[in-house]
């Protein structure tokens, strides 16, 4: 076969931009997620610890649910149909977060935990089937690197329609555009029907596979017992009761994939505890690339410098990407943490308040009393990574095509140890930014953060796409989708801990630290598969033909 006139699937289009506008409206509505629950005055006035933690807890459940979703998917809804269900109820939930209530921002996050559920793992597995024939399984690893860029494509363009309607129109409008983007998808994905009808096919139940009632008996309801446990413990043991009720609530459904593993037959017990193997290392992974909606957003936020003159400040303001803070000195009556009135001999103590954006900028920089500068929104920061992404793709691919034809291209399980060094260097530039800022003392240019999301996200294209890939080559082909909910289940986890992580930001009096912490679990996930990728490439040639 002249695998150069080779073209992809017609299908391909079709998930593509399925995926991207659903990841339009996901990654619009985690841009302002944080900066809505931070926000005093329209949001819920919450601070760092409490926002980070309901970020962690709200994308970890986001990816938790794909376990369960994949599960039905094989065996009882098929691929289309939890598809479309999924893509619904993020959709409505999506909406539902512009209603300022705390139930209802409880009840909105729901939908979009149980519909990700089902969105998620199923079009990257009905992507994988599309590729499974003579004709296009060559191409998978392309294939899957295409979608990843409609991936961020959405996520890209999504923060500029985010800032613009919550400065011209608030919070709401904002969340019911990552709604419409959903539909949207939906949509399209229904359009293209007939290119993936033949692929969606249900799994046979395998004499070893546990039922779906015994399932939901020694895996589901023992998840909702232990996470109600883990709330309701008294003091905390992971830092906070979501923390806590989170992994109890995991460790049934980690048993149950320990368990594929063990009951598993001589012939798929080792691709499964490959899987696995990966699964547990990326979970570090995610732990640091996830705050990108955390830690990295108070970066941009408070540290780094959003001004914006000139031209481009009558652009930016025209599009609606900026707003005009007005430099004004306040003096105001001073209270500790505890809000009790300060005072010195008798004589109230007095401090010199400004607008928080003002608060760490030199002297020297500081605008004049009653002045008016030009700052871009704060989520634009989260357009940096998909933009890379769509930038460095292509060339990520043509890498891989290069070493490909002259027979030399890395196996899958080494792109993903490739991925997680380099992605730990970029933790490493964000160490010299705070150097550079002297610990936060003064504000910094955005060159750092563009410099950080460009390394990770050179390591997130040699292990992100890859992951998906990868499940997609060594699934038994009965439980593929209940494979890739275990990838999104590590996905889940490290979401989590990277909520867990930015909680303390805070608690670091040298911001350095922090992303020191980072880069260290990232070089420990890097030395573990180094450890095992001889083992892992000897179970990868033999199954993947």
């Amino acid at each position: 076969m002249n695998t150069a006139k080779t073209k992809h699937p017609k299908a391909l289009p079709f998930l593509f931009f399925s995926e991207m506008w659903e990841r339009f409206g996901y990654y619009l509505m985690i841009g302002i997620f944080t900066l809505y629950l931070k926000d005093v005055k329209d949001g819920f006035a919450m601070n760092e610890a409490e926002s980070a933690d309901l970020y962690g807890t709200f994308i970890a459940l986001v990816f938790l649910t794909p376990f369960l979703g994949g599960l039905l998917a094989d065996r009882y809804f098929g691929y289309r149909k939890s598809i479309i269900a999924g893509g619904i109820l993020m959709g409505i939930g999506y909406c539902m977060m512009g209603i300022h209530s705390k139930p209802m921002l409880y009840i909105a996050m729901t939908l979009v935990i149980f519909g990700n559920g089902f969105f998620k793992p199923n079009i990257s597995t009905l992507l994988g089937n599309v590729y499974s024939t003579d004709e296009h399984r060559h191409m998978k690893d392309d294939g899957y690197n295409i979608f990843y860029m409609g991936i961020n494509i959405g996520a890209f363009v999504c923060n500029f329609f985010g800032a613009a309607l919550q400065i011209m129109l608030g919070w709401s409008w904002a969340f019911m555009a990552a709604g419409v983007g959903m539909f949207i998808g939906v949509i399209i994905f229904l359009i293209g029907t007939k290119h993936y009808k033949a692929f969606d096919l249900k799994k046979e139940l395998h004499a070893d596979d546990m039922p779906f009632s015994k399932i939901v008996l020694i895996i589901l309801v023992p998840s909702v017992i232990a996470g109600v446990l883990g709330w309701l413990i008294p003091s905390n043991i992971f830092g906070s009761d979501s923390t806590d009720a989170f992994i109890f609530a995991c460790i049934p459904v980690v048993y149950f994939y320990a368990s594929l593993y063990f009951k598993a037959n001589a012939n798929e017990k080792k691709p499964i505890g490959a899987l696995l193997a990966i699964f547990a290392v990326v979970t570090l992974f995610w732990a640091v690339f996830k705050q990108n909606g955390s830690a990295l957003t108070t970066w941009a936020d408070r540290y780094t410098n959003r001004e914006v003159t000139g031209t481009q400040a009558k652009v930016f303001n025209s599009l609606k990407f900026a707003k005009d803070i007005v430099y004004k000195v306040d003096s105001v009556e001073k209270y500790d943490q505890y809000f009790r009135l300060q005072k010195e001999n008798g004589v109230v103590l007095k401090e010199m308040n400004r607008p928080i954006y003002f608060r760490n900028m030199a002297p020297e920089k500081l605008p004049q009393e009653g002045s008016t500068i030009s700052v871009w929104a704060t989520n634009l920061s989260q357009s940096i990574n998909p933009g890379w992404v769509i930038l460095l793709t292509p060339l990520v691919v043509a890498f891989f095509t290069f070493l490909r034809s002259r027979k030399k291209e890395p196996t899958t399980p080494t792109k993903i140890a490739l991925g997680l060094i380099i992605s730990g260097l970029s933790a490493l530039v964000m160490y010299a930014a705070v150097k550079a800022g002297s610990n936060g003392a003064e504000k910094v240019t955005v060159w750092w953060l563009i410099a950080s999301y460009g390394v990770i996200t050179i390591g997130e294209l040699f292990l992100s796409p890859m992951g998906l890939s990868i499940v997609s080559k060594l699934s038994p082909p009965r439980i593929t989708a209940l494979m890739m909910g275990g990838w999104f289940l590590s996905t889940s986890i490290g979401n989590k801990l990277s909520g867990v992580l930015a909680s303390m930001w805070d608690t670091y009096e040298d911001k350095s630290n922090f992303f020191l912490v980072n880069f260290v679990l990232l070089l420990i996930a890097f030395g573990f598969m180094l450890a095992i990728l001889r083992w892992l490439n000897k179970i990868f040639n033999e199954y993947v033909k």
